[in-house]
């Protein structure tokens, strides 16, 4: 096995199959979860279809090399994701606006984030924030995955049914690959039933093509401040409240610069955004992918391998998506998610004085409400700090 300078190893000194099965489902719920959004977007934007398939394939390089770079880098599972919330931004503000100033707007976004890298500003805020704060944001963007597990029964009885039962079988007796099993018998069931549309995957290979940027003032402050912010607020926050909430104390200024100039870098490409994953990543960091926290970093590995091939075939990726019932995919998402659920529940209501903040910053975030284009995440959070100010803070009267 490889070793650093320093005499520790490269990675793991073996790769297990629960890390490996851990990577595949946070691709596969990262791509099932938002890749129609990355389709409304480059549409918008007025993309061919040749070229959606090649902005697919460019987010799918940057997330594989960042996940694995920063991973080995941090011995830490640090997994990256496009901004779902950025990609909704550009599918409702694109319209209207050339390709090329769209890439200048991605660019805009982009230098915005290194700037964030380089000042550590966002880093200062992060650390200043509770954990109680940040573990109830976690569990309250968690929480849709874990209601739509149990919510998919109404269209997919058997099939929810039957991994329910196999997740419960497998925690009791081989909680290690509990998530392995349930994706096997989920698979095994589909393919019973004749829910498994093998015909709909096709084999298509994408070469991104680089677009030139134009810029418009107009369009910089109308989109590409908005793009930022909601990147920063509703994807980079919670990514980073994932990585405190499990434990891990990887540098975020770093990882701003990194996500920041990987995006920088293939916007042209259609790259629009990368940041922090946050519900992907709590997939990697759950106690089924090891029992040893520090072991847990190969599978966000293996879900940079996953994603690098998902962006060498990012023609394919909605055909392939479109095989599988979606009762199976929301039933993996929402039982691989529930440990960490739990945990983040926990965490957020084991101090007293801090329980009530807590709890708002739960429901807030858990409602999905959005507000001036930001999503709930960052709502969550301003109304946990908000309660967390004015019920503990002294007052003289």
């Amino acid at each position: 096995m490889a070793r650093l300078p320093n005499g520790r190893r490269l990675v793991s000194s073996r790769i297990t199959l629960s890390q490996v099965t851990a990577g595949f489902v946070a691709v596969l719920v990262g791509y099932t979860s938002s890749a129609v959004i990355i389709f409304q977007a480059a549409a918008a934007a007025g993309a061919s279809p040749t070229q959606i398939g090649g902005w697919l394939s460019a987010l799918g390089l940057a997330m594989g090399i960042t996940s694995i770079g920063l991973s080995l880098r941090y011995r830490q599972p640090i997994l990256t994701a496009w901004s779902t919330p950025g990609a909704a931004l550009l599918a409702v503000s694109l319209p209207g606006l050339p390709l090329s100033q769209a890439i200048g707007i991605f660019l805009f976004s982009a230098v915005l984030i290194l700037i964030c890298g380089v000042t550590g500003w966002f880093a200062r805020l992060m650390q200043i924030i509770p954990q109680s704060i940040t573990a109830a944001m976690l569990a309250g963007v968690l929480l849709r995955f874990g209601l739509d597990a149990f919510s998919s029964l109404d269209g997919d009885f058997l099939l929810v049914l039957s991994m329910f039962l196999t997740y419960l079988a497998a925690k009791r007796w081989v909680p290690r690959y509990a998530i392995v099993l349930v994706l096997l018998a989920g698979l095994g069931v589909a393919g019973l039933l004749g829910e498994i549309d093998i015909q709909a995957a096709q084999l298509i290979v994408s070469a991104p093509s680089p677009v030139w940027p134009t810029f418009s003032l107009s369009s910089l402050i109308g989109v590409g401040i908005p793009l930022f912010v909601v990147t920063m607020a509703s994807q980079n926050a919670p990514g980073v409240a994932t990585l405190r909430a499990a434990g891990y104390d990887a540098p975020i200024s770093p990882l701003m610069l990194w996500t920041g100039l990987a995006t920088f870098l293939l916007a042209p490409f259609g790259a629009f955004s990368i940041g922090l994953a946050a519900i992907t990543a709590a997939i990697c960091m759950g106690p089924e992918v090891d029992p040893e926290a520090s072991r847990r970093y190969p599978a966000a590995i293996c879900a940079g391998v996953f994603y690098l091939l998902a962006g060498l075939f990012g023609g394919s990726i909605g055909t392939v998506f479109d095989a599988l019932p979606s009762g199976l995919v929301l039933a993996i998402a929402g039982l691989a998610l529930l440990s960490t659920i739990g945990g983040s529940l926990h965490r957020a209501l084991l101090q007293s004085h801090q329980r009530e903040p807590a709890l708002i910053t739960f429901l807030v975030t858990g409602s999905g409400v959005t507000l001036f284009g930001i999503g709930a995440a960052f709502w969550g959070l301003a109304a946990g700090l908000l309660a967390l100010f004015v019920l503990t803070k002294p007052c003289r009267i």
